[in-house]
């Protein structure tokens, strides 16, 4: 655009066009930062009025100028609101209107730039305007991205003198010759990091150049050779050191420019702002197309944009000094490959001298002034971001991956300093197909390049439908930060070739672009980073992009790949494509490592690295080795080529001198290993060649077909690289739960900082439990026991109060975090088990989830992980958690949470309220009966840790309910409602016999009320509520089995009520107890002939022998059944095979009776030699003697002529186990069976456990009398301190075991202590009169004992009561 002089009022007359008509004219006004414009319509002409120049812009479709212009104003105006930009929703409805006006704008340049091609004009009014409306848009934007308000941005553009910013094409119209006036014919010019040029023409210079052109042009070749500065830092500093003339950059009119011109340093002062703030925020507001690069007036403007020879040495950047005053030492960059998307300042292409492995030598280029922090090589590009956290670029620019304010394709040969991401500190880098990413020193992402797959994670504009997950994303986006959601800061990127990975802070992964790598979403989410279900929860401390394939490695060493499984880079061999990541299947460790055992995986296949190539995936193991897969057809994969063109199976590569590998690096066809001495290896087609050695190598990039990138330390030995700016990111996430660790130690060794320990152990707690992969970090759960109790005696009440709350509160952010996860890996499920620990928070003083939303989101998220990961947490649990940390963390956590959701008050109506977390009861104990499951099979538990205090303390007549109402519900019904009684294993067994005690008298209740005979005449209701049995003590046995024989099974479900001929006692329990007493020492003799002699008088097991008495087995179990049903103990020796047998459960080789026996079935299975059939001589025929005669028995058809051995000896055994419990012993088994069920039909005997329903059937031998006498009761006027209580319990406990068993016969009739103990048992003392020489009697059927007052005589006690427990038998009235 040609400059016109504003003074020059015949200049202005002759450009404007006379309007047709005359009279209408509209006038609009355009609000520049430097300069006002005015904007006339007339007819069909536009007049642009500046201070500078007034430009005609004639135009067929000026409406959309116009427009353009109004809209950026109005975004302009929304921008300085408050308002408008204090929320999300209005910073992303500004974002979408900017990005709206710039493709707007873009195609009006497009549509003009064809215009004016084919006019062949070079005067171009029109293109001026537009250049001028893209500068404004760009203030704005830069605003907007800067999130100031655009005065700010305005003024701080006005400190810069108007010459910085005018257009970079207007050199002064006298200087064509020099560089093309027209915009549209000159190629689009660029700002290169090293030398800018700023348009330095004020309106008053403008005035002396078109006086004197001659001048003008003097004045430019000397300003030409003047010292030009390669960056506004050197500029910066040599303007404070004090040189009068510094020149920046010359611009075309020759004009000269102060220190003060240049800097602003008079505004800078008046606003108080620093030279650093200009340094910093001169970016966003002055347009790339201001700066550009200088070339000297002999070289003419090539297709790249590059600095010329003769200006290189000048170009170099200086890094600022230390705070000590000491330049930093700058490390080494080696760049090989195609020059044009690597760092080596040229377009030649470097590769390795096969005959000189140290032939690279360290690159010439602006960048070797620079101390390098991270590097990366793409497809077309490669970038690298130094230790001031500065971005430099350099490639083919493919939809803007390089500079999006550069044009498409150009080539950037040399490294540029990137102007547009300088608002951030660069922390690292990486490069994709056709986009690019930067982490930086606040956890932010930003992209840029092309979002056509949704790659770059930019919201999408609110006016964009999409209709379907094909849609296609803009291309050349500008640098945007990343939505990572709320709360995230990232800690590592990588770039595939169309999607991104984000590794978090907090050890999550967000992906986006490809869905093939994503994951099918809804398209609501398309251009989203969102996290892969399956992924959720693991601990991932690593990730790398490939060409179409992803991987990740956890802090453990597991690897999961995914995506297209070409030439099988995934490490299988089917399927093509994998949709959801799976572990890599390493070949089978050499050795085991890890402390305590506790290490998931061995050293030499644990993976701390992976790369992914185009076709090819790397592995380095923490032993130092490379796993690798997938092609190998240029030796990538370290192997030579002609050894092996690909696999699909992961094959171990050493290294070649017996060193170790620490990190690799992978592109198209090559690959970079580094060892942990700093050397670097490169494959190639005949295998793995040190290119790099003793140069401390500490940073390696491979990308694209063969470009390569290496960072070395100037000093040798140092091993790591120093940023010269602080960040927001912890370089270790472990530094949580050891900052806990520490803060503990704090609190317990000060008192004076409890109060500010205990909040921050309250924030780091929070912060530990709402990142579950964070969690999963702590693998040992001895460590997790032991942080948690040194948690809950942190500090005072209050202390200990703020913790719980934040615990409460991170236990519900991070099962939130789980939602929507499909958690199949052991590694991911973890933290789940570590998540019950800290339920164990239940102090009176302490509220902890007082409604229960924590431990119902928690079960709810453990009952939903599907079948996978129950296998994994089966596994993970099962092998870490000993049988002590089994109950004590994962166990009695929620039986305590258990208990307080089932407690509850009753007010003085009777009406009782329960807590409000009673909602979360259900899921605690489907996660309870989970564990259940779990110990009986590995057994980790004992019945008795799974019994809750809360659940049987809840009054019966209510669990009866429940009881009654699932034995009356369908299977649909018990499938969709719940029901306590379902799950006995946490009921107590007294609780059990309590609900089968009110099951027996309900069903009592009801024979009764089905005999009641009415009378009509009477109007009377006749019941017999007993089943009377009468029976002389000298015919017990015979008389007891004829009545039984003969009665109707309706009676037999009557309370049953005894007498004995001749005795006047009357029957409230304690005759049936007797009755049932003596009647087992006949029917349980082993003399009677009904049960095995073999085993001698201590086990009553049935006699196979015994086939001519069917009737006496039945009869027996009717006896069982009735003692059962009406609550009397038995003095039976059943060994725990019978009552497996009776609750119908599977019986085993350990059931087997025989000690001899099941000790030799167990050597047989256990025997480790293969030589079974020489060695133990078996066949498939048992032989017995019976009754004098040998007995034969084939296990199976001809198995007398079948050999046992190693193949079929667990077969042997399984038959033989089944002979003799069950096939041996059926008939009478069966007569029994028939028998029992006579009486108990329908009960619920399945509540029980074998070894509770043997208690609830003999009671329990231990007799604990200290337990007796602290449950006593005392009437008559004895209490404890009576002369004659102590004594008695003076005699009680010196008495011997026998002594002490028929005296517990004789006071309540039987020899056992019920389920729960003598504590459970109600006993009485009662004074029978004073002291005489009368014995000692009781009521067994109340349990009560009545002792005379025999005073402090302990003689006469023990004379006494000796003989009454030794002589006294029968009943009698008193």
């Amino acid at each position: 655009m040609s400059g016109i002089n504003p003074n020059s009022q015949q200049s202005e007359s002759e450009s404007v066009p006379p309007a047709p008509g005359g009279s209408n004219t509209t006038t609009y006004t355009s609000i520049h930062s430097v300069q006002s414009t005015r904007i006339t319509q007339s007819g069909n002409s536009i007049s642009v009025h500046s201070s500078h120049s007034i430009e005609v812009i004639s135009t067929d479709d000026d409406e959309e100028i116009m427009a353009i212009q109004t809209s950026i104003e109005q975004v302009a105006d929304s921008q300085n609101s408050p308002q408008t930009t204090r929320t999300r929703a209005g910073f992303n409805s500004i974002s979408d209107a900017l990005g709206n006006l710039r493709t707007r704008l873009q195609q009006a340049h497009q549509a003009h730039q064809q215009r004016a091609s084919a006019r062949r004009s070079s005067n171009n009014p029109r293109g001026s305007m537009l250049q001028r409306l893209q500068d404004r848009l760009h203030v704005v934007d830069a605003a907007h991205s800067s999130r100031v308000p655009l005065r700010v941005m305005e003024s701080r553009r006005a400190s810069v003198p108007n010459r910085m910013i005018d257009q970079a094409g207007e050199n002064a119209g006298s200087n064509e010759g020099e560089r093309p006036s027209s915009a549209a014919s000159a190629p689009p010019l660029h700002a290169s990091a090293a030398i800018f040029r700023i348009d330095t023409r004020e309106t008053a210079h403008y005035e002396d150049a078109a006086t004197d052109g001659s001048t003008s042009r003097q004045t430019l070749q000397t300003r030409r050779s003047s010292v030009l500065f390669a960056s506004r830092i050197t500029a910066n500093r040599s303007i404070m050191e004090g040189s009068s003339n510094v020149l920046l950059a010359s611009g075309g009119d020759g004009s000269q420019t102060s220190r003060s011109d240049l800097l602003g340093v008079n505004s800078l002062r008046s606003r108080g702002d620093s030279l650093r703030d200009f340094e910093l925020h001169v970016h966003p507001s002055i347009s790339r197309r201001m700066l550009s690069p200088i070339a000297d007036s002999n070289h003419s403007h090539g297709s790249e944009t590059s600095a010329t020879a003769s200006d290189e040495e000048d170009t170099m950047e200086t890094e600022p000094t230390t705070n000590d005053g000491v330049f930093d030492t700058n490390n080494k960059l080696y760049s090989w490959g195609s020059g044009m998307q690597s760092m080596h300042d040229d377009s030649n292409e470097r590769s390795q001298d096969k005959n000189n492995s140290q032939h690279l030598q360290v690159v010439s280029s602006r960048l070797e002034s620079k101390s390098i922090l991270h590097a990366s090589c793409g497809a077309h590009h490669s970038a690298c971001a130094t230790s001031r956290g500065t971005l430099y670029v350099a490639g083919k620019n493919v939809r803007g991956c390089v500079d999006p304010n550069s044009s498409e394709g150009e080539v950037i040969s040399r490294p540029m300093l990137l102007d547009c991401v300088s608002h951030v500190r660069v922390m690292q880098v990486s490069c994709g197909f056709d986009h690019t990413a930067v982490l930086s020193s606040n956890g932010s992402v930003l992209t840029w390049g092309s979002n056509q797959h949704g790659q770059l994670g930019h919201r999408i504009n609110g006016n964009q439908k999409i209709e379907s997950t094909d849609y296609q994303g803009p291309i050349k986006c500008r640098p945007s930060g990343m939505a990572l959601g709320k709360g995230r800061k990232a800690s590592s990127i990588a770039c595939g070739t169309n999607y991104t990975m984000i590794l978090t802070q907090h050890m999550s992964v967000l992906v986006c672009g490809i869905s093939s790598i994503t994951g099918n979403h809804d398209v609501s989410k398309w251009g989203t980073p969102v996290e892969i279900p399956s992924l959720m929860g693991l601990p991932l401390v690593g990730i790398s992009a490939g060409d179409g394939h992803a991987a990740v490695v956890t802090a453990h060493g597991t690897a999961f790949v995914w995506g297209e499984n070409r030439n099988g880079c995934c490490a299988r061999d089917f399927p093509k494509m994998l949709t959801l990541p799976v572990p890599v299947k390493a070949p089978s460790p050499s050795s085991q490592s890890g402390s305590g055992g506790r290490s998931m995986v061995s050293d030499d296949i644990a993976i701390v690295h992976v790369a992914c190539g185009l076709e090819h995936t790397i592995l380095v193991t923490r032993s130092g080795d490379l796993l690798v897969c997938g092609s190998n057809y240029r030796g990538q994969l370290g192997i030579e080529s002609s050894k092996l063109q690909s696999t699909s199976k992961i094959v171990s590569v050493k290294h070649p001198k017996g060193g170790k590998f620490v990190s690799a690096e992978a592109g198209n066809g090559h690959s970079l290993a580094l060892d942990a001495s700093g050397n670097l290896w490169e494959t190639g087609a005949d295998g793995l060649t040190c290119i790099i050695e003793g140069k401390t190598v500490l940073v390696i990039a491979a990308g694209g077909d063969g470009n390569c990138i290496a960072i070395a330390s100037p000093l040798t030995g140092s091993k790591s690289l120093q940023r010269q700016f602080s960040t927001e990111i912890p370089d270790d996430t472990k530094s949580i739960v050891d900052a806990v660790d520490s803060l503990l130690v704090e609190m317990e060794s000060n008192e004076n900082s409890q109060q500010h320990a205990g909040q921050e152990i309250a924030k780091k707690s929070e912060e530990l439990l709402q990142h579950p992969s964070v969690l999963n970090l702590i693998l040992n759960p001895l460590k997790l026991e032991t942080m948690f109790e040194r948690i809950l005696r942190a500090g005072d009440i209050a202390t200990r109060q703020t913790i719980a709350n934040a615990i409460e509160r991170g236990l519900k952010l991070g099962l939130e975090s789980l939602r929507g996860s499909r958690m199949i890996y052991p590694e991911a499920v973890r933290c789940l088990l570590s998540y019950i620990k800290f339920f164990s928070i239940r102090d009176e003083k302490i509220v902890f989830d007082k409604r229960g939303e924590a431990i119902f989101l928690f079960c709810d998220t453990i009952l939903g992980i599907p079948f996978e990961g129950y296998r994994a947490l089966h596994d993970y649990a099962t092998n870490l958690y000993p049988r002590n940390l089994f109950v004590k963390m994962l166990v009695r956590p929620l039986l305590l949470t258990l208990n307080a959701c089932t407690k509850f008050t009753t007010d003085e109506n009777q009406v009782q309220h329960f807590e409000p977390s009673r909602q979360a009861v259900p899921v605690i104990v489907a996660v309870l009966s989970w564990l259940h499951a779990m110990a009986e099979e590995a057994n980790l538990a004992d019945p008795s840790d799974f019994y809750s205090d809360g659940v049987s303390e809840i009054d019966v007549e209510s669990l009866f309910e429940d009881l009654y109402r699932m034995k009356k519900a369908s299977s649909h019904e018990k499938s969709k409602h719940f029901f306590l009684t379902a799950h006995p294993f946490l009921l107590s067994p007294g609780c059990k016999r309590n609900l089968l005690q009110m099951e027996s008298q309900v069903e009592m209740f009801k024979t009764m009320m089905r005999d009641a005979d009415f009378s009509a005449s009477t109007n009377e209701l006749k019941v017999q509520p007993f089943y009377h049995l009468e029976i002389e003590r000298e015919h017990l046995v015979e008389q007891t089995l004829e009545n039984i024989r003969k009665a109707d099974p309706k009676e037999l479900r009557k309370r049953l009520r005894v007498s004995f001929k001749g005795e006047e006692g009357l029957d409230a329990g304690g005759v049936t107890k007797e009755f049932f007493q003596l009647l087992c020492e006949e029917l349980f003799d082993v003399h009677s002939g009904l049960w095995s002699s073999k085993y001698g008088d201590d086990l009553n097991w049935f006699n196979s022998e015994n086939t001519w008495d069917d009737k006496g087995y039945e009869l027996i179990g009717v006896l069982f059944g009735l003692a059962l049903y009406n609550s009397v103990l038995l003095d039976v020796r059943f060994p725990l095979a019978v009552y497996r047998k009776i609750l119908g459960l599977p019986l085993g080789l350990e059931d087997i009776i025989d000690d001899e026996l099941r000790k030799g079935l167990k050597q047989l299975l256990d025997y480790p030699g293969d030589d079974v059939e020489d060695i133990f001589c078996l066949t498939f025929e048992l032989t017995w003697m019976e009754l004098g005669e040998e007995r034969r028995l084939e296990l199976k058809p001809d198995g007398a002529n079948i050999p046992v051995t190693n193949e079929n000896r667990e077969e042997y055994v399984l038959r033989y186990v089944s002979w003799v419990l069950v096939d041996s012993i059926n008939p009478q088994w069966d007569s029994f069976q028939t028998g029992l069920m006579r009486v108990m039909e329908d009960s619920s005997l399945d509540l029980f456990r074998p070894e509770e329903l043997e208690l609830l059937v003999v009671g329990t031998p231990e007799l604990d009398f200290a337990a007796l006498e602290a449950n006593t009761k005392y009437e008559g006027g004895y209490d404890r301190d009576s002369e004659v209580v102590k004594n008695f319990w003076k005699f009680v406990k010196d008495a011997p075991h026998d002594t002490q068993i028929k005296l517990l016969k004789f006071a309540a009739a039987t020899t056992k202590a019920p389920i729960g103990g003598l504590g459970k048992m109600d006993f009485i003392i009662q004074r029978a009169g004073p002291d005489s020489s009368n014995l000692p009697t009781s009521h067994t059927c109340f349990n009560t004992l009545l002792l005379p007052d025999y005073g402090p005589d302990l003689e006469k006690l023990e004379s006494l009561l000796g003989r009454a427990i030794l002589e006294c038998e029968g009943f009698g009235l008193e």
